[in-house]
């Protein structure tokens, strides 16, 4: 039976771990404050000029991975027992958790098992080596990965992470949104990139404690709409996995973000391959700034939006600069 969600304030089914508040995002701004620089929010006369507003970008591309999900990893290891760190972590991914998941075991000198399917990404497998964790390498869909994580986990006593069912993960990501009003708290509205949804829950428990009125603005790539398409009818759904932006893809939503986004998302679009890959060459023109393709939907959300948030005070999660050298060319050969 499909899992239900409500819209309705702090009622979640039994199958979802209660989300954080946001007095766990302040806990966690204090964990990763050792380890994660504040991260900087710039404007550029360009951009604003493209959309015609007051765009605010939180460069989440200056992380010391080049993404976002290190401040929840972070937060994440630094809750475990002592136990737990004796014995290790592992979870699935052939991107930006299992690189965010090995950068934060390392700083904290816990063992980090990262599952990946056969045939992945060499390069990204490389980064995530080169932080230090070991490769499980099983099946051919990253099911099997997350399966073969599952079974270690078992087999070894390790903490098994999911990528977003975690409210410790939720909460440090929740630290961007936080940062941002902090920055400038005029900020009328935030565009989030979803993949799972971890960025944009946290967002959400952030920025509507800080400030009840502000619009967050969710993105997901159209040919992925998992997430946005279970927001829509309240029930996890599956759907084709079929967009290149790896931060944007998944095949079935996750309770415990999905609950929140049902709770407390005000809007959520998606956007076409091409929108995306334009996006990302945007960031390059309009603010000589490298970002990987979830960001590149972010740009192309707000470009889409620009008549609806016309002169109002935008902040834009440029969530990171881990784009592939293949990407980028497509990007650059994609018509204007």
């Amino acid at each position: 039976m499909a899992t239900v969600l409500s819209r309705r304030p702090g009622c979640y089914p039994r199958s979802v771990s209660q989300p954080p508040t946001f007095a766990d995002v302040l806990a966690a701004r204090k964990r990763i404050a050792p380890y994660l620089a504040r991260t900087p929010l710039h404007r550029y006369p360009a951009l604003d000029e493209l959309l015609g507003l007051e765009a605010y970008v939180k460069h989440e591309n200056y992380q010391p991975i080049g993404v976002f999900k290190v401040r929840g990893s972070v937060n994440l290891i630094a809750t475990l027992s002592a136990e737990e760190r004796s014995r290790g972590v592992v979870t699935a991914s052939t991107g930006n958790h299992g690189q965010s998941i090995a950068w934060s075991a390392r700083a904290f000198g816990v063992r980090a098992v990262i599952c990946v399917p056969e045939g992945a990404n060499p390069g990204k497998v490389a980064a995530i080596r080169g932080f230090g964790a070991e490769i499980a390498e099983h099946g051919a869909k990253f099911e099997d990965a997350v399966a073969n994580a599952q079974a270690i986990a078992a087999r070894d006593r390790l903490r098994f992470v999911h990528s977003a069912n975690e409210p410790h993960l939720i909460a440090g990501v929740g630290t961007c949104a936080l940062e941002m009003l902090e920055d400038e708290p005029g900020l009328e509205a935030i565009v989030v990139p979803v993949g799972l949804g971890s960025g944009a829950s946290g967002a959400c428990i952030a920025a509507k404690a800080v400030n009840p009125r502000i619009r967050v603005i969710a993105v997901q790539a159209a040919a992925s709409p998992a997430v946005h398409d279970s927001w829509r009818s309240g029930r996890i759904e599956t759907r084709p996995n079929e967009t290149f932006a790896e931060g944007l893809a998944t095949g079935r939503a996750a309770e415990t973000t999905l609950a929140v986004l049902r709770e407390r998302l005000d809007e959520f679009h998606v956007v076409g391959e091409d929108e995306i890959r334009r996006g990302m060459v945007l960031w390059i023109e309009r603010c000589h700034s490298l970002a990987e393709s979830a960001a590149g939907a972010v740009l192309a959300c707000a470009y889409r939006l620009r008549e609806t948030l016309r002169g109002r005070k935008v902040g834009l999660v440029l969530s990171g600069g881990n784009t592939s050298v293949a990407h980028l060319k497509q990007a650059l050969d994609t018509p204007a």
